[in-house]
């Protein structure tokens, strides 16, 4: 602990700034009041706990996502508040300020996915001044990503009128290239240093690896958010989010039960690579093109004999077990062992959409009944293709399958928030993960900061 009396007039001076920016109107009075010795307060890191970290409880934060499916990046400008909230938990206590997308530019996000690859980036064909090995691939990914990111977050702060310097932090978790957690380490992709420098905002970024290191795998680290925001005392909640991969999180209506999360396995990094490989479209609007296709029941149970999917949970996935020549070798053993089976690629795609459907259903059945009054709610892209909707709800027949919209938070902007919400933890020293979820031994504060 720091004693008053030996802080530097320096220090005092540079602290009577920080606090008169948050809303002290005789900063220097006001330190010499917290400090001295009629004050409850011991120690100048006392004092502070009551003065500037009050404002990062509710302060504006940004949240930014890029996730396993590679389609974009999201950012969202938003505020923590509980008293936002409700009593009937359809609204929860946050508010969505400001919102905005772009896609990835092209070359990009085929260096992202070469990356994710284990020699990935063999295939790539260099262009001039670009690199030709993959850890120098990798600093070339990380500098473009970080610039790439700086103007997603101007942007978004022209469009919503926003000054930098009201913002406390942006979250980014950068763009994970490759997830193992059976080995210990989760690897993500950003340099947070040219987002500080590029928009004058904080950064906390490198969120999993904190996890790991006290025995966790890393990820999911959603549920956390999910549990803060949207936890019901009168009912059992199911999160499921849709993105790249599959997860969920289970919010009992008990307080002494606790939160459950994990990967349920593939989701829309399948179903996007397949129908890119076989039409013009990024991804499959409505599950128009798998509904017009047939299920293969026994190419279905074949993928179902993944190992994964026999795991207890905690557990994660990724690029690593799932990916486009994955599934490849996966349809040629099918071929091998079915030759008197013939197929379409909408048929592949239909199967893959059940393979989601039945992989998580099958664990969120585990937790819900019809006389637990539980409900499922669906996040991430995968809530807007009603075909897979529809395929979970006859998976599901003791709740009925909504988005988070009915919750008070459109679907597709869950999981950047989340990252703002973590990086808002991070600023007020408090965990962001949960044990139970990821299997770490203890809670930890996640992150690190890169100041402005």
């Amino acid at each position: 602990m720091t004693n008053p009396a030996s802080i530097a007039d320096t220090d005092h001076n540079a602290l009577a700034d920080l606090l008169m920016n948050n809303g002290l109107d005789n900063p220097s009075d006001d330190i010499d009041d917290l400090t001295s010795d009629n004050s409850n307060y011991a120690t100048l890191t006392d004092a502070l706990e009551q003065t500037v970290f009050e404002s990062f409880d509710d302060g504006l934060y940004i949240g930014m996502m890029s996730g396993t499916s590679l389609d974009g990046m999201d950012a969202v400008l938003c505020q923590f508040n509980p008293e936002m909230s409700n009593e009937d938990g359809t609204q929860p206590p946050m508010r969505l300020l400001t919102t905005y997308s772009q896609d990835f530019p092209p070359r990009l996000r085929e260096v992202l996915l070469a990356l994710c690859q284990p020699n990935g980036v063999n295939q790539l064909v260099p262009e001039a001044d670009e690199p030709s090995s993959e850890l120098d691939w990798f600093g070339w990914a990380s500098r473009a990503y970080a610039e790439f990111a700086s103007e997603v977050v101007n942007t978004l702060l022209q469009q919503s009128n926003t000054d930098p310097e009201s913002v406390l932090a942006i979250g980014c978790h950068g763009q994970t290239v490759r997830h193992r957690p059976q080995m210990g380490f989760t690897l993500q992709l950003v340099d947070a240093n040219i987002i500080a420098e590029r928009t004058g905002i904080s950064v906390v970024s490198d969120f999993r690896r904190r996890d790991m290191a006290v025995g966790g795998q890393g990820a999911p680290l959603v549920p956390a958010f999910h549990q803060a925001l949207f936890a019901n005392p009168d009912s059992t909640r199911v999160l499921l989010n849709l993105g790249g991969i599959a997860n969920i999180t289970v919010l009992p209506a008990s307080e002494e039960v606790q939160v459950v999360g994990y990967d349920t396995g593939p989701a829309n990094l399948l179903l996007d690579a397949w129908i890119s490989l076989h039409t013009d479209n990024a991804y499959d609007a409505g599950g128009a093109w798998a509904q017009s296709g047939t299920l293969i029941e026994p190419l279905l149970q074949q993928f179902l004999a993944h190992q994964f999917f026999a795991q207890a949970h905690p557990k994660s996935t990724g690029r690593e077990d799932f990916n486009l020549t994955w599934l490849q070798d996966e349809l040629q053993a099918f071929e091998q062992a079915n030759a008197n089976i013939s197929y379409s690629a909408a048929d592949v795609q239909a199967t893959l959409t059940e393979l989601t459907a039945i992989s998580a259903s099958t664990q969120i059945n585990m937790f819900v009944s019809l006389a637990k009054n539980s409900s499922v709610y669906v996040c991430g892209g995968g809530a807007l293709n009603d075909y897979l909707i529809a395929r979970l709800q006859a998976h599901l027949p003791h709740c009925t399958v909504k988005t988070t919209e009915h919750l008070g938070l459109a679907p597709t902007w869950v999981e950047a928030v989340a990252f703002a919400w973590l990086a808002r933890q991070t600023l007020m020293g408090e965990t962001g993960n949960l044990p139970a979820v990821t299997g770490a031994n203890k809670g930890v504060v996640l992150g690190q900061v890169c100041f402005a």
